[in-house]
């Protein structure tokens, strides 16, 4: 017979994986990306649905990540918001996490000091788009093609170890991603695990 400490273990292992599986649930890579509408920085509301027929990156972030902060120190971040800019593709960034939420004016300074190359941040305060998409981490990246299929998810490399200075050299599976829908191609690697801070959605979210 378990003990009562051995029980209590027990459920807190059934707890821990059933909200895993929870946050996992979101969009199969080669079906159609739901669409959803957002209220920018600016107060601009727009839908997804408006960007059709252009590619679309979706990014998760937290600025205190400190996954987040790697990856815009060593500039990959910026670099791969670069080469889909040249590509006329829409790139969103998306803060679904409570603890690193900071107000529109604080989130364009941060923009700003980062150097980011974004249509549009969206301050998902509800936690209801990052649940629709089931965004896990922080970085999480999501590219839809420019027919509305989801053709990519999960990490933007892949060096989940990597240190800032070798990170520009690991493999950017969004930068592939992006490179195979320029040319017309499947997109080889459609779902990798993503890595990073996890997306701290808050009580009641």
């Amino acid at each position: 017979m378990k003990s009562p400490i051995k029980r209590l273990l027990w459920a807190v292992a059934l707890l821990v994986v059933g909200t895993a599986t929870l946050l996992s649930a979101g969009v199969e890579s080669g079906k159609p990306a739901p669409d959803f509408t957002f209220t920018d920085l600016a107060g601009k509301t727009q839908k997804l649905s408006d960007f059709r027929g252009k590619v679309v990156v979706l990014e998760w972030l937290n600025p205190a990540c400190p996954y987040v902060v790697r990856h815009y120190r060593s500039g990959n971040m910026q670099s791969t918001q670069t080469v889909a800019a040249a590509d006329g593709a829409v790139w969103l960034q998306v803060n679904s996490t409570a603890m690193g939420d900071l107000d529109p004016e604080k989130s364009v300074e941060w923009q700003k000091k980062q150097g980011v190359v974004a249509t549009a941040y969206i301050r998902d305060q509800s936690g209801k788009l990052g649940r629709l998409f089931g965004a896990q981490t922080t970085p999480h990246c999501f590219v839809i093609g420019r027919d509305g299929t989801l053709a990519y998810q999960g990490a933007i490399d892949d060096q989940s170890q990597a240190t800032q200075a070798n990170t520009p050299a690991s493999h950017n599976y969004v930068k592939a991603a992006l490179a195979a829908l320029k040319a017309g191609q499947a997109v080889e690697k459609a779902t990798t695990q993503p890595y990073g801070c996890g997306v701290k959605y808050g009580d009641g979210r």
